[in-house]
């Protein structure tokens, strides 16, 4: 049936929406090409993105080279069981994810975060419809100040408002400051972040036996989520799965270079 009313709105939303597209065209993500859709990339961008598909550890979501069936778990996730319950991550961290990612961390672009938690939201939707809270990994208050957000609440909270689930984003602090962990080995990630977060008052009331879902730009190592986890778990979470947009694959990472957890 037509619906001549509606029909009209659609028209006048769409040229109340052409002026800014005039004056500010979108471009892509990973290259800054024009495109013809915010949050899509460009024909050069998108072939060098690895999305990240099953087959994959049910625990770590690292994806197997062949389907071994399901419910298979790789052997480092026996031998070195992490404190989260599971990981997944949108894409791999190849150098048009890095692009993005920077360029929403330090050139301001959060305008990007509603169109990489929809990717993120595509791989994460088991974890997400075991969980009734989602947490963001914290900035230091002294870097937040710096940069006046924080990329992983910009990307934690279209994943809330899409999956229903509360949004708790004081629940973690990071109380004291941490180096960068680009160049970090493993070991020197974990310590770097020991005793580096803390639950705070309200995080009782807030996660206290609910299921969290613990949001990140970037997996590396998982010194980071592991210490975050570990954190929750002390305060009453009964369970902690994160939910990251791109993450290192264990062959692709070196001690220098990569990276933020």
């Amino acid at each position: 049936m037509n619906d001549p009313a509606g029909q009209i709105k659609l028209l006048w939303r769409e040229a109340m929406r052409l002026p800014a597209t005039l004056l500010f065209p979108p471009t892509c993500p990973g290259c800054r090409r024009h495109v013809s859709q915010p949050g899509t990339l460009c024909a050069h961008c998108w072939p060098a993105l690895r999305l990240l598909e099953r087959p994959w550890c049910e625990i770590t979501g690292v994806p197997f080279s062949h389907d071994l069936g399901d419910g298979i778990v790789s052997a480092d996730a026996i031998a070195n069981p992490p404190v989260f319950d599971r990981a997944r991550a949108a894409v791999a961290y190849t150098d048009v994810a890095r692009r993005m990612v920077q360029n929403l961390k330090f050139r301001d672009r959060t305008e990007l975060a509603p169109w990489m938690a929809g990717w993120m939201m595509r791989v994460g939707r088991e974890l997400m419809a075991d969980c009734q809270v989602v947490v963001p990994v914290p900035l230091h208050r002294r870097r937040f100040l710096m940069r006046g957000f924080n990329q992983a609440a910009e990307l934690a909270r279209p994943l809330a408002a899409q999956g229903g689930l509360d949004f708790a984003p004081q629940v973690l602090r990071r109380r004291k400051p941490t180096r960068q962990q680009v160049g970090l080995a493993l070991a020197q990630r974990e310590l770097n972040v020991r005793g580096a977060f803390e639950a705070s008052a309200e995080a009782a009331i807030a996660i206290k036996d609910r299921r969290v879902l613990l949001v990140d730009d970037v997996l590396t190592t998982g010194a980071t989520v592991s210490a975050c986890a570990r954190t929750l778990k002390r305060a009453g979470a009964t369970g902690v799965d994160v939910l990251a947009f791109a993450r290192v694959l264990p062959g692709d990472f070196r001690d220098a270079g990569w990276g933020s957890i």
